[in-house]
């Protein structure tokens, strides 16, 4: 028997989501707390990856056994896993559906604030920036949105069979106060560290120290971009839906570390 678990975790405690010898995962605390609750060791199959620090506001994996269990287990593991990491639903699905390699379609949000605050340190990037510019930001995003092949933003190329991403969306926005961005992308797949470096890029450009020309040659040339231009930082990044053509469930509008749903977000 197969179940998909609907999750959401804080990435800020973890080296992301897969299970690694030397480090602290998503995916360990998970199997640790599934194993122990069902007295058996079982490992679990996540929709896609995230980095070190990287939140998921919509997550999902999957789990298979052999029986299912007679008892609440989305309570118990609730009970069980640590405050950053929340089960919102677990659902039974066909044998032959696959968590990650079903996936149509992922979207990311990265949130940046310009105006320091404590209280977002590790749910938004800080960048102490006065003078971005946002109009070119904006049409840096849709320069992304016009090209499919991403081997400028890949640091190993040689690790992908091909670095071809069909972007569906990607979109540009600022909150009323002006001091919080938000850049929202939407893929049937990613590279790794792709949305960072995308962000990276577009703070350079916003900075002045790239030109959308040169981020539209690197994209067709298939040129690495510059060396100074860097990721992004990780606490702002977040996987915000998993679309599966059997399933396709919003995601949760109330959960929010420090209520970025709430904001009134403005097309630049």
């Amino acid at each position: 028997m197969k179940f998909f678990f609907h999750i959401a975790y804080k990435g800020n405690n973890y080296r992301g989501w897969q299970r690694q010898s030397k480090a602290i995962s998503v995916q360990q605390v998970l199997e640790e707390a599934i194993s122990k609750i069902l007295k058996e060791e079982h490992t679990i199959m996540g929709c896609g990856r995230t980095d070190a620090q990287v939140h998921a506001t919509q997550f999902f994996f999957h789990l298979e056994v052999r029986e299912a269990w007679d008892f609440d287990l989305m309570y118990r593991l609730n009970r069980l896993l640590p405050p950053d990491i929340a089960v919102f639903e677990i659902i039974p699905v066909l044998d032959n559906q696959h968590a990650r390699f079903d996936a149509m379609q992922r979207t990311y949000n990265y949130f940046l604030h310009t105006t320091k605050d404590p209280f977002l340190s590790d749910s938004s990037a800080f960048y102490g920036e006065t003078n971005l510019n946002l109009e070119a930001m904006k049409q840096a995003a849709a320069i992304f949105a016009r090209h499919n092949d991403f081997m400028a933003f890949c640091k190993t190329p040689a690790n992908y069979q091909h670095t071809l991403c069909n972007i569906s969306e990607a979109k540009f926005f600022v909150s009323a106060t002006g001091d919080r961005l938000r850049f929202q992308i939407s893929a049937n797949r990613f590279l790794a560290r792709m949305v960072r470096m995308m962000m990276g890029a577009m703070l350079a450009i916003g900075r002045g120290k790239f030109t959308l020309e040169e981020l539209e040659a690197c994209l067709v040339s298939k040129q690495r971009t510059p060396d100074f231009i860097k990721p992004a930082y990780p606490q702002g990044l977040y996987l915000s839906k998993v679309n599966y053509r059997f399933l396709d469930i919003p995601p949760r509008k109330d959960f929010s570390f420090l209520e970025h749903s709430k904001i009134e977000w403005l097309p630049v």
